[in-house]
């Protein structure tokens, strides 16, 4: 068995290196009130709802400009679109070497931006969508001419998507669509929803749920507040709908099949933010290593302390340990389909997700006082990390999944 990574990946990591030194660091250092400790207040208009400001996400406009016309954006995505063909091994190596690297322009946490894009929803359409759904919205959502946010989650119904109350009814050749969703993220700008709704079926089916690509602009669909988070800015508003017509034509995928659809959102989703997670863990613990070897207190180096070196050893061997994870589901799931490794995708994402959380934790207790302060990247971390042990499917729903395939549960049930 052969562990080491294709030269092909480890060649393109070089490349990547290269252009955030040529293109990206320049860019970064000249906006660096955005990744200093002055990142959350500069990129947050407080005033305006607590939202991003426009400065901020014109920033990271240029930033994906400027990766795409080096040929890196579209890199997981089919040549058909312009991408590389790139593997979920390839993904997986690529988002953890990013994230490693720190704060800055060419990984951002808090808006899930990077050189190498990761567009799920751009893979739903290309593997369900209509040939005329693909042609309005593949090629628009890479450039960012259309937006399309994801409206799953209620405000009575988080991890439980079976039981949503909102209600699509067929009406001649349209559809009225009622209900409300919550942390709808991206709203601001979004010029569609894929808003999921019961069409069929009773509550708890996992059937009988349609996924609509609902323009923003319809009569009906009305934005509410803005949910200030542990991390700002925020752009995850409830949302309304009020009698909202589409046409036939706005149905995603299959009718009742909508929560199959998500899965290909949440899969895609959960191992590359699971790469993400060890990553941005590997650089605390990367950072607390090399600050207790500087610091001397008590005249004598800190990391010659048990208390300094055992948390640190202990987490870097569960992130040797989740590497080897993360790689063998991702390489899987290049040759299998993405349902016959769900286990392993939720063992990766939530085992992933607490190991960033602890590692963020024991690098400001390692770093003492100025571990704490904004002046380092432990703080911003630790916050935006610790949403994904909610979101993308809370780490109990992981676990209940993992145990249900341990179990005997079939995974499509």
């Amino acid at each position: 068995m052969d562990f080491d990574l294709p030269a092909a990946i480890t060649d393109y990591l070089a490349e990547l290196d290269a252009f955030i030194e040529a293109e990206i660091a320049p860019l970064e250092a000249e906006n660096i009130q955005y990744f200093d400790h002055r990142r959350e207040h500069a990129r947050t208009d407080w005033d305006g709802g607590g939202l991003p400001r426009r400065e901020w996400e014109e920033l990271l406009t240029e930033m994906r400009r400027r990766a795409d016309a080096a040929g890196h954006l579209r890199f997981g995505l089919p040549a058909e679109l312009g991408g590389a063909n790139g593997s979920n091994l390839a993904m997986a190596v690529i988002r953890e070497h990013l994230a490693a690297k720190g704060l800055g322009l060419h990984n951002d946490l808090q808006n899930e931006s990077s050189i190498v894009g990761n567009f799920p929803v751009v893979l739903m359409v290309l593997a369900k969508g209509t040939a005329e759904q693909q042609a309005e919205f593949c090629e628009a959502m890479i450039t960012g001419e259309r937006r399309v946010a994801f409206g799953l989650t209620e405000p009575d119904h988080g991890s439980d998507a079976t039981h949503m109350e909102t209600t699509a009814r067929r009406d001649g050749d349209e559809w009225v669509i009622n209900g409300r969703k919550r942390w709808n993220t991206g709203m601001h700008h979004a010029t569609h929803d894929a808003v999921f709704a019961r069409t069929g079926g009773d509550a708890g089916d996992g059937t009988g749920i349609t996924c609509f690509l609902v323009p923003t602009d319809s009569p009906g669909v009305e934005i509410g507040p803005f949910w200030w988070t542990f991390n700002m800015p925020t752009d995850h508003p409830d949302v309304a709908f009020n009698d909202v017509r589409v046409p036939d034509s706005a149905i995603l995928g299959e009718e009742g099949g909508g929560l199959a659809l998500a899965q290909i959102f949440v899969h895609e989703n959960r191992i590359r933010q699971a790469a993400s997670s060890l990553g941005a863990a590997q650089f605390c613990i990367n950072e607390a290593v090399a600050y207790a070897k500087e610091r001397a207190p008590f005249g004598k180096p800190l990391w010659l302390n048990q208390a300094i070196q055992f948390p640190l050893a202990e987490l870097q061997t569960e992130a040797a340990m989740l590497r080897a994870l993360i790689r063998q589901t991702a390489w899987q799931m290049d040759r299998v389909h993405h349902m016959e490794v769900t286990d392993q995708v939720s063992m990766c994402n939530y085992r992933a997700n607490r190991l960033v959380c602890q590692a963020a934790d024991q690098a400001m207790q390692t770093c003492g006082g100025m571990g704490y302060s904004r002046h380092m990247p432990f703080e911003h971390i630790y916050r935006h990390h610790r949403r994904y042990r909610i979101t993308e499917g809370s780490e109990e729903i992981q676990i209940r999944r993992v145990a249900g395939v341990m179990f005997g549960k079939s995974a499509k049930r």
